[in-house]
């Protein structure tokens, strides 16, 4: 075996150990390695590869480790002949493949069709749009990568990994129960014991959940109509049938449609997607409803922590004597979306069928992330990053207000509760399906509001700004572009209107 075996990119995200490491496996798995011969010693490999030596010796150590290698006494390193017992031979697995058959129709056997269904679609590359106006992403510049690293770092210690690595069956972690119970629930006004709390993979799976456990086909699922998508979707694999309910400046419109619904949901501190807070008197007004014609409310406080104003109204939940209010919080708009990490808090016979549920399909969430995400509250990293969020969106909230105002007057309201992001209703005969791709094409990333919205005759004139992961420079200029695209598209139509 000689060096030109493996090619080390210096370029490349993964360190040029990983690389060594992963090329070497491969290697070992292709067969390109004979057993009886040994590994170049790391001394002369480092050499080869014109790379420091403890590169290779940690390669070949975690080779080790992962039981690809084995060492022999002042022979050095080899192929462990087990490794290959172990591995699929798949070029001999297709040689015998040749039999005769047809394949499967597999439209003809789908009982449910997810990729028929539409959803809110974001471009993998935001990042490299000049004017990112796309909600939901978090900024690397806000994350605390230290206060992060550290709790990571001491996640790894031996006791704690032999706490999380078990098997916890149907367990969450309890320093995270405990600081979702003690910290994160009594700021929004919501005491819940621990049995009453449940750790989901984000909300989308906690509203899975709900959905199996209280939906079928005689039942109807109220939604705020524009409102969440992926509800919508989640209700209709049921399936259930479905009842679009109307919002105003106020949120959602209380009033008798309500009655017809056995379950709805709703967004009362933040509406998905206008922005808009529900008043206290009609939250009471709700609850008043849900007990009188006996239907489940599912509160969705999905960006309880973007709050602007000291006293913010109370969630839902803490105004419910009766037990009908399903809450649902993450950390994915505070912490970051790829954790995924969410909770269910509600009577505790609800959760416990929940927690079944959720066994059958995944047990528990990652009992290391758990670990690490308490560690993170319990140090009080989770209240500092919440405050560092709040003055940076404030601050962005503003600068997008003015400058809406300049380029766009009359067409945003700005929202009541705080938030990170602005619903923009353009002038009439605007299709912002179109301006989505204009804007696009000179590096201006928006979301069209028209998916929010139930039923054939959807308004298209609707957008979304978000102003979560755009640099406070960039927010001015870019509105400016957009509202120049947008005139560009509104002139033409002005013109033959005349």
């Amino acid at each position: 075996m000689s060096h030109p075996l493996f090619i080390l990119d210096a370029g490349l995200n993964a360190s040029l150990q990983q690389q060594l490491r992963q090329q070497i496996a491969k290697a070992i798995l292709d067969h390109h390695i004979p057993l009886d011969s040994s590994l170049p010693s790391s001394r002369k490999l480092a050499k080869q590869l014109n790379v420091a030596r403890n590169t290779v010796v940690l390669a070949y150590e975690h080779l080790l480790d992962d039981g690809y290698l084995i060492a022999k006494e002042r022979s050095g390193y080899f192929v462990n002949p087990d490794i290959l017992n172990h591995n699929v031979q798949l070029e001999k697995i297709s040689d015998e493949r040749h039999t005769s058959g047809t394949e499967p129709d597999w439209q003809g056997r789908f009982k449910l069709n997810p990729t028929q269904q539409e959803n809110i679609t974001k471009p993998s590359d935001w990042q490299n749009y000049q004017y990112p106006f796309i909600y939901g992403q978090f900024d690397p510049d806000l994350f605390p990568t230290n206060h992060w690293r550290e709790c990571c770092r001491d996640n790894v210690s031996v006791p704690a990994i032999r706490s999380w690595a078990a098997d916890h069956f149907i367990a969450d972690d309890p320093m995270l129960i405990e600081q979702i119970h003690t910290r994160i629930l009594p700021r929004r006004g919501v005491w819940a014991a621990p049995e009453e709390i449940l750790i989901t993979i984000g909300c989308q799976h906690g509203l899975y959940m709900l959905a199996k456990l209280l939906l079928d086909k005689n039942t109807t699922m109220g939604i705020e109509d524009p409102g969440y998508v992926d509800i919508r979707n989640i209700a209709s694999l049921n399936p259930s049938k479905l009842k679009a309910l109307p919002v105003d400046d106020e949120g959602l419109i209380v009033d008798k449609g309500l009655a017809e619904c056995d379950c709805v949901y709703v967004t009362p501190s933040h509406q998905y997607p206008t922005t808009v807070t529900m008043p206290l008197d009609r939250r009471r007004k709700l609850l008043e409803m849900a007990s009188q014609e006996d239907f489940l409310i599912i509160e969705d406080d999905y960006e309880c922590e973007a709050n602007f104003h000291q006293a913010p109204s109370p969630a839902l939940k803490s105004l419910d004597k009766h037990g009908r209010v399903i809450y649902m919080g993450s950390f994915s708009k505070t912490l970051a979306p790829g954790l995924r990490i969410g909770y269910l808090v509600a009577n505790k016979e609800l959760i416990a069928e929940a927690r079944s549920l959720r066994r059958l399909m995944l047990r528990h969430p990652p009992a290391n992330n758990q670990r690490s995400i308490g560690l993170f509250i319990a140090r009080g990293y989770y209240d500092s990053l919440a405050t560092t969020l709040v003055k940076a969106y404030q601050e962005r909230h503003k600068i997008m207000a003015d400058a809406l105002q300049k380029h766009m007057p009359g067409l945003a309201e700005q929202p009541t509760f705080g938030g990170s992001c602005y619903w923009v209703k353009g002038p009439e005969g605007l299709d912002a399906r179109l301006l989505k791709e204009k804007a696009a094409a000179q590096g201006i990333l928006i979301e069209s509001g028209d998916i929010h919205f139930l039923g054939d005759n959807r308004p298209l004139n609707y957008f979304r700004l978000g102003y979560s992961s755009i640099n406070p420079k960039l927010i001015a200029p870019g509105i400016e572009k957009l509202s120049q695209i947008m005139d560009e598209m509104i002139q033409p139509n002005l013109d033959q209107s005349d």
